[in-house]
């Protein structure tokens, strides 16, 4: 019974919620271009769903190639700080700054530096630098989480820096790995989203550019229908990646 209604308790939530927002709109009788009801919403989204689901596509992809591209990357710079102190304190300022940097206002010189014919590179290219940090700080700290005593029991083995990473560091960090890629998913799709705004282009047809286009014309129902679509997005990729790192972390405790 308990399972039951935990199942329940979010989709109550929800209901209540869009029952709420309905109510209040008719009897305040909302304007439809200040707030429409979520009826207006619902009618909006079935109107214009294969533009919607198109355009989710193009914003996904971007954000799934981003995700693949700041692993490898991030993945290959974690390892060469896990072998050399030097460039731990070389690469790790750097790394920082590019978390602190806000998409936004580099936005521009990457649309410049990839051609205002190809701003799709743009685009990549700015959700990778979005999704890099996570991955690398997740990589780094699992890398330096290895069980002491082995380490030790490495060292009296006599083994090298390169086997110590690969065959005990790298083993240790896979569930600092697993949640860095979980959280740098989540923040692929932002930084997707985010570039598309920035580009403001109508040569990148995602999600971000669906919003603009119907804020431009103060089509607010479809503005909220795309919003409603990309959390939608999140939600599955977010879902399919806990029940990936719940299968991972089953294989290495099993390891």
């Amino acid at each position: 019974m308990r399972r039951i209604a935990e199942a329940i308790a979010p989709w109550a939530l929800i209901a209540l919620l869009l029952g709420g927002w309905e109510v209040a709109c008719r009897a305040l009788q909302v304007p439809p271009y200040f707030l429409p009801a979520p009826s207006q919403v619902a009618e909006a989204l079935a109107a214009n769903l294969p533009t919607l689901a198109a355009a989710s596509w193009r914003t996904l992809s971007v954000a799934l190639i981003a995700l693949v591209v700041a692993s490898l990357i991030a993945q290959a710079l974690a390892v060469l700080v896990a072998l050399s102190p030097i460039l731990d304190r070389a690469i790790r300022p750097l790394a920082s700054v590019i978390q602190v940097t806000p998409v936004v206002a580099i936005a521009p010189l990457f649309l410049i530096w990839a051609g205002l014919d190809h701003p799709g590179r743009a685009l990549v290219a700015l959700a990778v630098v979005v999704a890099f940090f996570p991955i690398f700080s997740g990589a780094v700290a699992g890398l330096r989480s290895a069980d002491p005593d082995l380490e030790r029991l490495f060292e009296l083995y006599g083994a090298s820096r390169w086997q110590r990473v690969t065959r005990l560091r790298l083993p240790s960090a896979v569930p600092f790995l697993l949640e860095g890629h979980k959280v740098g998913a989540g923040l692929a799709i932002i930084g997707a989203v985010v570039a598309e705004f920035g580009a403001g282009s109508g040569g990148v047809r995602g999600l971000a550019w669906q919003i603009l286009d119907a804020g431009n014309k103060l089509q607010t129902d479809r503005m909220i229908a795309a919003l409603v679509v990309l959390g939608l997005m999140g939600v599955v990729l977010h879902t399919l990646l806990e029940a990936l790192q719940r299968a991972g972390l089953r294989w290495w405790r099993g390891r």
